[in-house]
């Protein structure tokens, strides 16, 4: 009898026999298994990390491969530390963005996955790195000896102007600042704001002396001057809130992505092609923002309003190229504690504040004779500007009728929504920061965009006013009309909270018409007229065969913490 026989016949009548058989038939099945799934699944590779050397709280973006599009049971480890889960900002197979632990020490970098480690960086925590001791510290870190204000008192106000005096300050600010504690809800010892340029805090700057105005969100406590030389010792500083306090509140980080895709229709030889993406601001509720990634290369990436990609059209006729940036965006929950009765009139209307945000310009028609018309019958005799302008506000979302976005093509104006009675939140924000810059408040308009309860966003624009003593003082007039929107925290009476209130849900990539100059004489210029900023040229080609298409894409969330 063969070997085959009998053992055929002792499956039929030996149970135990049978019972290891198919033991061993389920074991070789497993092994081969997970033999294959080893061999079809590919280590993940580090290719670099950005930036190599940072301090605690910073952000690390590991770029490679094989990471695997969701994090699952992945995960990153820095010098033998697993990263726990509350750090990580994104994930995807080529891209990790993660924010640095408090405890985080220099060592190797590695990601982590179900196929095993990744080959290894190496980061250095920029806190731990020893650094030349100068022999004259004094010689070059600024000092400030002393702070003056406008009036003379010993206590300072919301956009009133302050003289530091010292040495070391540099003969001219380049990149200097001017720091205060910052105006917070829960302030830590380690808050503090700087004045910023856009805002035009800084009106003079000389090797030992500045003069800079209070900031909007600044608090009592200290001031301190960073050149790039070092930092000064804090300087104490008080701050008086005649006119109220705001409240800065619920802060929200987003990891915000922009981008546009290009694709040559025909050969173009010769056509160069510049893009001008708007990059998020940095103002009173949105204190903090950081680009952390940008491809490709572009030609400018430091320009304060834009992200300037260049390059030639001469690519293969209908393949898409990619230009993007990723922005990692704080925001706070502004609420007003506005005193009505304690705002003033302009005391000094020669400041260039004052000047820059009452006057007309390209995009606020507000001396055109319907603005100055409906403004007259609105306010009347009033003189109050806080009264002015809640009167503004209270017609337009009384009478006006908010609608839909329109054809972002549309070559109907702001002030058509006066005839009409209808209009975007475009039309709504251009036409109220018409009527208030024509009644003699500051206003300037913001162009961004609104990120719902599902984290999509869409373009949307609301406006700044500026009250003296008080600083910076919002107004969402389509929000207040009734425009559709999902918040996070729900909002019972929409109509008063967004007169002088703002949401943590607002991303402001403008504040004001931001007019570009053409690179090339003869170019063609592409504008987007209802988009998520306010500027003159988005596109510009250069070259008489120049024929491409291109689609902006609506900035996407990417990461939220």
């Amino acid at each position: 009898m063969s070997s085959l026989s009998s053992y055929k016949r002792l499956l039929k009548t030996k149970p135990f026999i049978r019972f290891v058989s198919f033991f061993f038939c389920v074991t070789v099945a497993i092994a081969v298994s997970l033999f294959i799934g080893k061999k079809n699944t590919k280590n993940p590779v580090i290719s670099s990390i950005d930036p190599p050397i940072a301090s605690p709280e910073e952000i690390l973006t590991i770029r490679g491969n094989n990471f695997g599009n969701e994090k699952e049971n992945s995960y990153v480890s820095i010098s033998n530390s697993r990263i726990t889960n509350s750090k990580y900002i994104s994930w995807s197979d080529s891209e990790i963005i993660i924010k640095l632990p408090s405890n985080v020490q220099d060592g190797l970098v590695t990601v982590i996955t179900q196929a095993g480690p990744s080959t290894p960086a190496f980061f250095a925590n920029k806190s731990s790195i020893p650094t030349t001791v100068r022999k004259d510290p004094k010689a070059t870190v600024p000092i400030i000896q002393n702070i003056t204000t406008e009036s003379g008192s010993e206590i300072s106000l919301i956009g009133q102007t302050i003289t530091i005096s010292g040495i070391n300050f540099n003969t001219s600010r380049g990149t200097s600042k001017v720091y205060f504690s910052a105006n917070k809800e829960t302030p830590s010892e380690n808050d503090f704001i700087a004045a910023l340029p856009t805002n035009y805090d800084y009106e003079y700057w000389s090797d030992d002396e500045i003069k800079v105005r209070v900031p909007d969100s600044a608090d009592s406590g200290f001031i301190y001057v960073e050149t790039d030389r070092g930092k000064s010792e804090p300087y104490p500083l008080q701050i008086s809130f005649p006119a109220g306090k705001k409240i800065f509140s619920t802060p929200r980080t987003y990891v915000l992505q922009t981008s546009v895709n290009l694709r040559p229709e025909t050969e173009n030889t010769d056509a160069l092609i510049t893009l001008y993406m708007p990059r998020p601001q940095v103002s009173t509720f949105q204190p903090e923002v950081t680009t952390s990634a940008i491809t490709p290369e572009p030609l400018i990436q430091d320009d304060i309003f834009n992200i300037i990609f260049q390059d030639s059209l001469d690519k293969t006729v209908n393949t898409n190229t990619t230009y993007s940036a990723t922005n990692i965006v704080k925001t706070y929950t502004i609420s007003a504690n506005i005193i009505p009765g304690k705002i003033i009139n302009y005391s000094d209307k020669t400041k260039i504040l004052y000047k820059s945000y009452i006057s007309p310009d390209k995009g606020i028609p507000s001396i055109n004779p319907k603005v100055l018309e409906l403004k007259d019958s609105i306010i009347g005799k009033t003189k109050n500007n806080y009264e002015k302008a809640r009167q503004i506000y209270m017609h337009m979302v009384n009478n006006f009728k908010i609608s839909a976005l329109t054809d972002p093509n549309s070559t109907s104006s702001p002030e058509d929504l006066i005839s009409t009675g209808s209009g975007d939140a475009y039309s709504f924000a251009i036409l109220y920061t018409a009527l208030c810059r024509a009644a003699g408040i500051p206003a300037v308009p913001q162009g961004g965009v609104l990120i719902d309860t599902q984290y999509t966003t869409k373009n949307h624009w609301w406006t700044e006013l500026y009250f003296e003593r008080y600083g910076w003082f919002p107004v969402d007039t389509a929000l207040g009309a009734g425009l559709e929107y999902s918040p996070f925290t729900e909002i019972t009476d929409r109509k008063n909270y967004y007169f002088g209130n703002i949401d943590n849900q607002h991303i402001s990539f403008c504040r004001g018409w931001n007019q570009i100059k053409s690179s090339f004489i003869n170019s063609r210029t592409v504008k987007r007229p209802r988009s998520y900023a306010l500027q003159s040229i988005w596109e510009e080609a250069r070259g008489s065969e120049a024929n491409y298409s291109s689609l902006w894409n609506a900035p996407a969330i990417i990461g939220i913490y």
